[in-house]
């Protein structure tokens, strides 16, 4: 075999190919980048988050200004009516409305995800919630009257 003996400490095979590690390195930083651009298009196309703009007093009751159609759930808890809307942001406010019926105070709470209004008046109150799209944005107006 020629040319088959050491030259100065040295093999005479090639060393190591280094371009099978540079594939893994590569294959690597596409998918990478893959997933982040997909991450972006998500954000980009999924809709906004739901949240509370205002709450303002009507003459019946209470108006809510949202950004799109919220998910409703009322129910009666310890003489108060409450009114969970699910996964929204809003902030945690509270006031009092003069209605015919007398004063009911209200108050916006966070519980977990969801937000509470909390309706509660010397008598028992029901309510009617109606929604409308005016202007892009959900206007809920909230009848109130007694039991």
């Amino acid at each position: 075999m020629q040319h088959s003996e050491h030259w100065d400490e040295r093999h005479s095979t090639p060393p190591e190919d280094p371009r099978p590690r540079l594939r893994w390195r590569f294959m690597a930083s596409v998918m990478l980048i893959a997933f982040l651009v997909g991450l972006m298009l998500g954000r980009l196309f999924d809709p906004p988050r739901l949240h509370i703009e205002a709450v303002e007093p009507w003459e019946q009751g209470l108006q809510l200004w949202l950004n799109r159609e919220p998910q409703v759930q009322a129910e009666h808890v310890d003489g108060a009516l409450v009114y969970r809307y699910e996964d929204v942001y809003g902030k945690v406010r509270d006031g009092q409305l003069k209605l015919l019926l007398g004063l009911v105070n209200w108050r916006v709470e966070r519980d977990g995800r969801d937000l509470l209004l909390v309706l509660v008046s010397p008598r028992p109150l029901d309510g009617e919630w109606r929604g409308a799209q005016v202007d892009g944005r959900w206007r809920a107006r909230l009848a109130l009257r007694p039991k």
